[in-house]
């Protein structure tokens, strides 16, 4: 729980320091923005370059979509993220996946008195599009008799394995729609897995997303922290960051799961753009360490 706590009052010191001076005025009925973007990477070496290198090339696809709700006191803000990035190494038999994800925030808050402050509800699901492999090499012989190695690749995961759905109420606290934290002490997570991955033969209790043998399904109940800051640090350069902090009152409290992004958008024109990406992801039910992804390339970008 201490976790959850500095890492709240980090994000909020932060974002409050970019953002104090916002004087937006929301706006009554339904607002909508999306945003389509298309990042490509390249890198290519001839046979004569001496550096060192080899030839790969990557593109990430990417949408969001906000369609937000407001009138007098009652505030209902969605988003939609989807993202997929593959990448492909010159001479590697599979094509690899950079980034998936399929995600859809809801939170519908009613303000007290003319505060900042709203009794809230709010709503997480998040899953992925396609599959997802482990890869690992392995010994063979070839016709000649000769013993080679090779890339093989397993099946681990696939859309709605996992799968993850978090509700509940809780404290909203929204200076605009750029700048909110909602605090959710009362929170259902379930989380949801092919029962193939948990029947497999030696499977032990909890060593896939945290289910048990031969279920599909894991129940879990404890606190969420969503925070959302998106802040503009030059005339052509914003930078959006998103935190998703979950603790399990059930098992293992003080193991608090953490979902950061920040996305860093360096306009060019109406369409081009440079774009940063960075994620880090802690939950000790898949993996006890931190996974990090970083992306970097040049986009176009498309407001709708």
């Amino acid at each position: 729980m201490k976790k959850l706590i500095i890492a709240l009052a980090v994000f909020a010191g932060v974002s409050s320091g970019f953002a104090q001076d916002e004087k937006e005025q929301p706006k009554e009925g339904w607002t909508r923005a999306g945003q389509f973007s298309l990042l490509f990477n390249q890198a290519a070496f001839n046979a004569e370059w001496q550096g060192g290198g080899t030839s790969n090339y990557a593109g990430n696809i990417g949408i969001t979509y906000d369609f937000n709700y407001r009138k007098g006191k009652l505030s209902w803000d969605n988003k939609i993220i989807g993202e997929y990035g593959l990448t492909k190494i010159k001479d590697d038999e599979f094509t690899r996946k950079t980034n998936d994800r399929l995600e859809y925030n809801s939170i519908l808050g009613r303000q007290l008195e003319e505060s900042n402050w709203y009794l809230s509800f709010f709503l997480n699901f998040k899953t992925q599009f396609a599959k997802g492999y482990e890869f690992s090499e392995e010994e063979f012989t070839n016709t000649d008799g000769v013993l080679e190695t090779r890339t093989v690749r397993t099946e681990y995961t696939h859309f709605l394995s996992p799968g993850y759905l978090q509700f509940g109420p809780g404290m909203l606290w929204k200076k605009s729609e750029n700048l909110y934290v909602n605090i959710a002490p009362a929170t259902a997570r379930l989380i949801f897995v092919d029962s193939d991955f948990t029947s497999i033969p030696g499977y032990v209790d909890g060593d896939y997303f945290g289910v048990d043998a031969g279920e599909s399904t894991r129940f879990e109940f404890g606190a969420a922290v969503s925070a959302y800051a998106k802040v503009q640090l030059l005339e052509n350069v914003s930078m959006e960051n998103i935190l998703n902090l979950y603790s399990n009152y059930l098992e293992d409290p003080q193991n608090v799961d953490l979902d950061y992004t920040m996305n860093l958008n360096m306009k060019v024109n109406k369409y081009l753009s440079a774009n940063v990406i960075f994620q880090a992801i802690y939950d000790d039910n898949a993996v006890g360490a931190f996974q990090i992804r970083e992306v970097l390339g040049v986009g176009f970008n498309y407001g709708f």
